[in-house]
């Protein structure tokens, strides 16, 4: 049954304006996309949520359109908190320019429909609509509704959440295709960007590992270059910090106190600061910084080792007790045959030779033979008796093993230095997939045996312990007591926090990040943990939060290179073309910098005609201190004088707000848009 639901009692649902977008989902990635697409870029919203449970269930503490309006009541706070700075936000406290204030949930059309058919999506306004993003959970969902979306609006941008990564690409050029023949002669460049397909774990699975990492490394992959980020701790009075090639950000003002907590966009004065200017730096005392030490090329994919080693397959095989036994008779052997060169006048090869039948029972007895020969035979015989016990213990262990190589394994006695990792459903199975290319060392926790990792961790032998984290001697199984980080991954707050409590009092001193949806929950899990454990690293990260600004850029018509979290912000890596921003082109890389909005990384100056999509296949070029332009290839020591031209290509790192500022004015400026 599909039902309206206005977003306030006093307000009536208005119709969907033309150019609005619509957000079917079913989990806190809808709602999350919502409120960036409303709050950050000032985009009419309708929200498409499945009905909320029953009301008078008491196990129901709130229900899908609840948790929509205390997500968009809370992200109104803090944007009315936040006062009339520079971003999404206008002077007059309007969002976007489009005339509506920040009431925070009258701006949201809220919907509830059990599935996005064609009655569903008309009712939205799918014929207007210039974005739609479908992110449930179910991937036949969405491509079912894409599929509908496609034939009943043809120019329609659709941004689609799919886990299965090849499907998601045959069915962009699927939809491409649709496109092309329902609009003829229409722009290559708006069809490329007319179907995207995202994933939410691929795109959190990156920031997620990281925090299993000795140190503070931050390791962004942006299409073939590999971004190298660390944090750094206040300088002492007296020393400067090493500001690396540019500082991306100035830590909260509380990361240093024990009972502080992670900064978010809530935290005011003492929040991180994203891309800070160079006096903001010098002013900033007390706090930690966030710099970028490095852009390369990024290393061809390599795919995950198996973490039972480089020994050889017979250790796999064959027991270490068994393989004693085979040395101790070989070794009984070569005696034997030594015993006999030295009694007898046969050579090396006729004395092994007469050893062996003997061992094995098959030669005549010594009978006209010398005293020596005979006791050899006899001694020969004996060590043949026990080469038959020793053949059908192999036999029986090789059978075995082969019998279990499909199984999971065990963590190994003397396992240390390790990752544990809570979870194997999608986020869980793609942080396990990254850890193991980073050859961290990794043992996995999980309650279901059916769980969507579970062949994952077979094929790649990484110990597996099957049972319910919050049981005693769940993690005592996974070695926590010996483990260097732990990655709380499951879908339930209150079982990823048990588990980091539990291990706490385990390992004090352990590193632990947890998956956390709640904001106010994260704070107060954060500080909490930092009380008890000042000594200890702790974070809490939201997939949804880190996933919803590239769905959202997506819904745009661009994308997200990378996205990197600093303490609860969010800082995002783009590829933008400098013709039609105006706060790019004709500017010096310097007079582009746009302190806590973006900054100029690295230039692609290749004429557009000869461009290659691949930024890692590019030349490279040695500017050698010269600010004038490059005829070709890719530049990331960049002179400050350089002066961008609208051919160039640019990386940039922006903040959520300054990327939305800079796609909004490029979009006013085109005439037509």
């Amino acid at each position: 049954m599909l039902g309206f639901v206005p977003p306030l009692p006093q307000q009536p649902g208005r119709p969907p304006s033309s150019g609005h977008m619509i957000v079917c989902g079913d989990d806190a990635l809808a709602r999350r996309l919502a409120v960036e697409l409303r709050f950050i870029y000032g985009e009419r919203v309708t929200l498409l949520l499945p009905p909320g449970r029953d009301a008078n269930n008491p196990e129901t503490p709130l229900t899908q359109r609840g948790r929509a309006a205390a997500l968009f009541g809370r992200m109104s706070a803090a944007m009315n908190r936040a006062g009339n700075g520079s971003g999404a936000t206008g002077g007059n406290g309007s969002t976007g320019g489009n005339g509506d204030t920040n009431a925070g949930v009258e701006a949201v059309r809220i919907m509830e429909a059990p599935e996005p058919s064609d009655d569903v999506l008309e009712e939205a306004g799918i014929d207007r609509a210039a974005a739609l993003a479908l992110v449930y959970d179910d991937d036949e969902r969405n491509i079912r509704a894409a599929l509908t979306a496609r034939r009943l609006n043809p120019r329609l941008r659709l941004v689609i959440r799919l886990y299965n990564r090849k499907l998601g690409q045959h069915l962009e050029e699927l939809l491409d295709q649709a496109a092309a023949v329902a609009m003829p002669g229409i722009d290559p460049a708006l069809l490329d960007a007319s179907t995207t397909v995202l994933s939410d774990a691929d795109t959190a699975a990156p920031a997620l590992a990281a925090t299993a990492l000795t140190g503070s490394s931050k390791i962004i992959q942006a299409e073939g270059l590999l971004l190298r980020a660390a944090e750094r701790p206040p300088p002492r009075p007296g020393e400067h910090a090493d500001p690396g090639l540019c500082t991306l950000a100035l830590l909260s003002s509380t990361t240093n106190d024990p009972a502080g907590a992670e900064g978010s966009d809530s935290s005011g004065d003492e929040a991180p600061q994203l891309l800070p200017d160079e006096r903001a730096v010098a002013d900033a005392t007390g706090r930690g910084t966030v710099v970028l030490e490095a852009i390369s090329r990024a290393d061809p994919a390599r795919p995950a080792t198996r973490m039972g080693g480089r020994g050889a397959p017979l250790a796999q095989i064959f027991s270490r007790r068994l393989r004693w036994s085979a040395l101790g008779f070989a070794l009984a052997a070569v005696a034997l045959v030594i015993a006999s060169l030295l009694t007898t006048e046969d050579t090396a090869l006729h004395s092994a030779y007469l050893t062996v039948l003997d061992l094995l029972g098959m030669n005549d007895p010594a009978e006209g033979a010398s005293p020596a020969r005979q006791i050899i035979q006899i001694l020969s015989g004996i060590a043949g008796l026990l080469l038959l016990p020793l053949l059908i213990a192999a036999v029986l262990e090789a059978f075995g093993t082969l019998r279990t190589a499909s199984s999971l394994r065990r963590p190994p006695r003397g396992l240390g230095g390790h990752v544990v990792l809570l979870g194997l459903g999608k986020i869980g199975t793609r942080v396990l997939v990254r850890l193991r290319e980073l050859d961290i060392p990794v043992v996995v926790v999980e309650e279901d045996p059916e769980a969507r990792g579970i062949p994952l961790a077979r094929s790649l032998h990484v110990p597996t312990v099957i049972g319910d984290v919050t049981q005693e001697g769940v993690l005592e199984a996974a070695k926590i007591y010996r483990a260097r980080a732990l990655l709380a991954l499951t879908s339930i707050d209150t079982t990823n926090l048990e588990a980091a409590l539990y291990a706490r009092s385990v390992k004090p001193d352990l590193r632990v990040a947890l998956r956390l949806y709640d904001d106010e929950f994260a704070t107060a899990v954060y500080r909490t943990l930092r009380t008890a454990h000042p000594g200890a690293l702790t974070r809490s990260r939201s997939v949804s939060h880190l996933a919803a600004p590239s769905f959202a850029v997506a819904m745009m018509g661009r994308q997200i290179l990378g996205a990197v979290p600093v303490e609860r912000k969010v800082m995002l890596f783009a590829a933008l073309e400098v013709a039609g921003h105006p706060q790019l082109e004709g500017h010096t890389v310097e007079q582009a910098f746009r302190a806590g909005a973006w900054r100029v990384l690295a230039i692609d100056a290749t004429p557009p005609a000869d461009r290659n999509p691949d930024l890692a296949a590019l030349p490279p070029f040695d500017p050698e201190g010269d600010a004038t332009p490059p005829p070709s290839g890719l530049v990331w020591d960049l002179h400050p004088g350089y002066v961008l031209r609208a051919q160039d290509r640019v990386v940039i790192a922006a903040t959520r707000r300054g990327l939305a500022e800079l796609l909004r004015r490029q979009r006013s400026a085109v005439p037509g848009r």
